[in-house]
């Protein structure tokens, strides 16, 4: 197993992304501290480790409070010891933005995303890195788009917001490689499997049908396919893993040749 005995914490375990990278890392042996927003969610995924035969905790964790992030932090290290790996696939609900253009947006609305992504990476890299640098240890990790790279329409301040956590990214692992901790994004293409992708197409003015919409998207990749959740969460395991150690300081591109390197 490639993350035995590893202690990871998942922030936004209750969305798709998040979930389907807190039941791999739990698969590949690791101790899960699964977070979101909202408990339900978060504990039917706990409960789904559990069943599986891991090891997981749920908690209510709003991941733009900095108290409730350092709080729930130090809970991790009281009960485990230590963590080794943050994944923060938080989500931002932007409805009432996708769809709009941005000569028709105002400034509040555009800035929300940007606000919202980059707060919540910055306070789950920061906390998780405070209490990695003693151990000289550790792998903090998030999740981006394809619009942080290619321009799309519609998407308000989603793309720019994406970019900047990349932009993170790579300034963490400046900071941090050299106390022996590892930054790093992966960048998948928008997935039918996650309710964010049917969420930005009804909010679209489309003339053609969900169904042909799937078929675009994998028009669009070299394969003729959308990558699916497994293979994203199978990514993850493997980026959070010993087997990873060199690579930090990058976003690794899963948008099948959707986006060229």
């Amino acid at each position: 197993m490639m993350l035995k005995d590893k202690v990871a914490v998942v922030y936004g375990a209750g969305g798709a992304i998040g979930g389907a990278v807190a039941r791999a890392f739990a698969g590949e042996g690791a101790r899960l501290f699964v977070t979101g927003r909202l408990r339900a969610p978060v504990d039917a995924v706990a409960q789904d480790i559990i069943s599986a035969g891991g090891s997981a905790e749920a908690a209510t964790v709003d991941a733009l409070d900095e108290q409730l992030v350092d709080k729930h932090l130090q809970y991790v290290i009281d009960r485990a010891g230590r963590v080794d790996i943050s994944f923060n696939a938080v989500g931002v609900p932007d409805t009432k933005i996708l769809g709009v253009p941005l000569a028709e947006m105002d400034a509040e609305k555009f800035s929300l995303p940007i606000t919202a992504y980059t707060t919540s990476y910055f306070l789950t890299a920061r906390t998780a890195a405070r209490r990695m640098i003693p151990n000289k240890s550790g792998v903090i990790m998030t999740v981006t788009a394809l619009p942080a790279r290619k321009g799309t329409p519609l998407n308000g301040g989603y793309g720019p917001a994406q970019a900047a956590k990349e932009a993170l990214t790579r300034d963490l692992s400046a900071e941090l490689a050299p106390q022996g901790i590892r930054v790093v994004g992966l960048r998948p293409h928008g997935m039918p499997e996650t309710s964010t992708m049917r969420e930005a197409f009804d909010a679209r003015p489309s003339k053609i049908s969900w169904e042909k919409f799937q078929e675009y998207l994998a028009s669009t990749t070299h394969p003729g396919r959308v990558m699916t959740l497994e293979e994203v969460a199978d990514m993850a395991a493997f980026m959070a893993s010993d087997k990873a150690s060199g690579m930090t300081g990058t976003t690794v591109n899963l948008t099948m040749g959707s986006l060229d390197d």
